[in-house]
């Protein structure tokens, strides 16, 4: 298992190299995005692990067993695992699933706040500003039934 010393420096490295080449809707380096989020949940460094993991297993060739060969901590893969999409899944049960572990639900409000930011939102065309604002809206609705673990 990776020491929790190096945790987050191991979890950044992955990702960088998982998103390389990767952009987002408005053509920045993807990496920028989960270095946003990991920034948004500091003093918990498997919450700062999950952040910087968080799109891995969804957006690259990266899998859960390659996170557990490098040595990740469980309670990060299985933040990563709730924080991934299954194809064709209702987002009602995404959001359940990911409200059911406190550590994706910590990582995946960072991953709202910084998605329906409006420095973000605002370089995007209007009518994918509305489209996102609407499904981020729809989103904190969901997951506001759900309260982070004190």
């Amino acid at each position: 298992m990776i020491p929790l010393d190096e945790l987050v420096g191991r979890a950044e490295a992955l990702a960088r190299s998982a998103h390389a080449g990767q952009v987002d809707k408005a053509g920045a380096p993807y990496a920028q995005h989960p270095e946003r989020v990991a920034a948004a949940v500091t003093g918990d460094p498997q919450a700062q692990a999950a952040a910087w993991l968080h799109d891995v297993v969804e957006d690259t060739s990266t899998s859960l067993a390659d996170l557990r060969a490098a040595g990740f901590p469980e309670p990060v893969i299985a933040a990563v695992d709730a924080l991934t999409r299954r194809p064709d899944e209702p987002g009602d049960n995404y959001y359940a699933r990911v409200a059911a572990d406190p550590l994706a639900l910590r990582v995946k409000r960072a991953d709202i706040a910084d998605n329906s930011s409006p420095e973000r939102l605002g370089r995007l065309d209007e009518a994918t500003q509305i489209r996102l604002r609407h499904k981020y809206a729809h989103a904190l609705a969901t997951l506001a039934a759900y309260e982070l673990p004190r």
